[in-house]
C-alpha cells in the first residue's frame, strides 16, 4: 500500500497532511533554536512558509504543537525500535542494540532531540496534565527484553522489569542528554551504548550464563 493509498482510506487530503508535517517539523526547529518558552506561533508559521493563521486550523496553541511533536516523532522511533530488535533472538544483543539505537537518534536529529530532552521537560504544564503514554511504550519495549531473557534463564528470575527498565532508560537519557547540551561528544554511539548495556547486563545475569561467557566478555 503506498501513502496515497494509505491516506485516502484515512480520509486525509495529501495537502493537508504534507502542510501538517511541515508545520510540527518547522516547530521543531523553532524550538530547537529559540527554545520553546520563546517561541512564537509567527516564527513556526515564517519557518514553515504558511500564514499565521494556518498554524491554528491544525492545532491549538504551543503546548498543543508540542504533544503533536512528542506524539508522532515517538511513534515513529518506536516503530523502528521494535523492527530492529525484532531481528535479535538473544534478549542481550536486543538490550545493546535498543541502547545503540536511543543514543544514535540523537546524532542523526539533534533538533528533535533537544526538544524532546530540554525543552519538553521544562514544560510543567506538559508534565503534569499530559498523560504520556508514548513514553510508557518505548520503556516498555525494554522490559519485555528482560521478561524475555528471564524466560530463557539469561536474566536473573528476581530482577524487576520495572526497576531495570527506568534504570536502563535513564543511564541511555543522561548520555543523551549530555550529548545534546554539549558540542564535543568523547564517545562514539557505538562505545556508550557497549558500555552502558555491558554494565547493566552483568547486574541481571544468571550465574550460569555469566560462568558460560569466554573471559573477555566477563
Amino acid at each position: 500500500m503506498n501513502v496515497h493509498s494509505l491516506k485516502s482510506i484515512l480520509h486525509l487530503p495529501m495537502k493537508t497532511a504534507d502542510k501538517h508535517d511541515k508545520i510540527v517539523q518547522a516547530a521543531i526547529r523553532v524550538f530547537a533554536r529559540n527554545g520553546f518558552f520563546d517561541s512564537r506561533i509567527a516564527e513556526i508559521a515564517n519557518e514553515a512558509n504558511v500564514a499565521d493563521g494556518t498554524i491554528y486550523l491544525y492545532f491549538n496553541n504551543k503546548y498543543d504543537i508540542l504533544i503533536t511533536i512528542f506524539e508522532e516523532e515517538m511513534g515513529k522511533i518506536i516503530a523502528r525500535v521494535k523492527q530492529e530488535i525484532a531481528s535479535f533472538d538473544d534478549p542481550r544483543e536486543k538490550l545493546e542494540r535498543f541502547a545503540y539505537l536511543h543514543l544514535i537518534l540523537v546524532q542523526e536529529n539533534r533538533d528533535l532531540a533537544e526538544v524532546i530532552q530540554v525543552e519538553l521537560r521544562q514544560s510543567s504544564k506538559f508534565m503534569k496534565e499530559y498523560r504520556n503514554k508514548k513514553f510508557a511504550e518505548y520503556v516498555n519495549i525494554i522490559s519485555h527484553i528482560v521478561r524475555q531473557g528471564q524466560a530463557q534463564e539469561i536474566f536473573l528470575a528476581e530482577v524487576m522489569p520495572g526497576i531495570f527498565k527506568r534504570a536502563f532508560f535513564g543511564a541511555l537519557d543522561e548520555m543523551s542528554r549530555f550529548w545534546v547540551l554539549s558540542y564535543k561528544k568523547k564517545y562514539s554511539v557505538a562505545t556508550a551504548a557497549k558500555q552502558i548495556s555491558d554494565y547493566f547486563l552483568q547486574g541481571i545475569l544468571t550465574k550460569e550464563v555469566r560462568e558460560a561467557e569466554p573471559p573477555q566478555n566477563r
